[in-house]
């Protein structure tokens, strides 16, 4: 009688499957390689933010010129310090809704100014404070005849979103405005800028802010780190998890 041998079984659970050893590599260098190029981004836009700031503040530190003519840029006049000399329009003074100032809610009040040369600019006369009731508007008086006065470049921004069916507004209360808008409303071709008066000449209550715009440098630097951050743990996660174990096997 023949006589069989069988080896014994091997449980199932005992099998062990081993992963390939490239994948935590291929993993780990592709994640770090994700972070140091979103942080390296962030690096450039603070740079380029820092140049940006650093053109706002010669312009606005440069001494102030009359109001240029035929400029294909006005970029390039952007818070350049002006003067200028005209009288403004009563009829046609707005107020911008929902600006905070100082931890109060108020209005930027807006005014076209026509100037000796018959331009005419939009000029942000400044801030004032809400009435008691939202159905009485204030009304910062303007100072009748010509006035001088000093004032920055501004070049609003076109990329305020508006709904297909919204129109300007009829009245004084605007949530937004641009020089085209406002031409379209009344009729009055104004410059395609905002002059921000920085003095208040007969202008009541209101409040002019002369500060230049944050560039956001400080937000790019606090995401360039974190982005940094996260390259370096991945880093010392893959060398803890993967290369060590490694090192010590070889070691043995």
């Amino acid at each position: 009688m023949a006589v069989t041998s069988h080896a014994p079984a091997v449980p199932a659970a005992s099998v062990v499957r081993r992963r390939p050893a490239w994948i935590p590599a291929v993993a780990a260098w592709v994640t770090i390689a994700v972070c140091l190029t979103a942080g390296h981004w962030q690096y450039q836009r603070m740079h380029e933010k820092e140049a940006l700031r650093a053109q706002f503040q010669s312009a606005a530190a440069a001494a102030p010129v009359a109001l240029p003519h035929d400029v294909d840029d006005w970029h390039r006049w952007r818070f350049r310090a002006v003067r200028l000399d005209g009288e403004f329009d009563a009829r046609h003074q707005i107020l911008v809704d929902n600006k905070v100032h100082d931890g109060r809610v108020g209005f930027e009040v807006i005014a076209p100014l026509r100037l000796a040369d018959g331009r005419t600019v939009l000029v942000d006369r400044g801030w004032v404070k809400a009435g008691p009731s939202r159905t009485l508007l204030p009304q910062p008086p303007l100072p009748s005849g010509t006035v001088s006065l000093r004032g920055r470049i501004d070049v609003p921004s076109p990329a305020y979103w508006r709904s297909s069916n919204e129109t300007v507004p009829a009245g004084p209360l605007w949530q937004h405005v641009e020089p085209s808008s406002f031409t379209r409303a009344t009729g009055i071709a104004v410059l395609p800028v905002i002059v921000r008066a920085l003095e208040t000449p007969h202008g009541g209550d209101l409040f002019v802010d002369d500060t230049l715009p944050d560039t956001g440098t400080a937000k790019h630097l606090s995401y360039m780190v974190q982005w940094y951050a996260f390259a370096a743990m991945a880093a010392g996660l893959w060398l803890w998890l993967d290369v060590r174990p490694r090192l010590a096997r070889i070691a043995r």
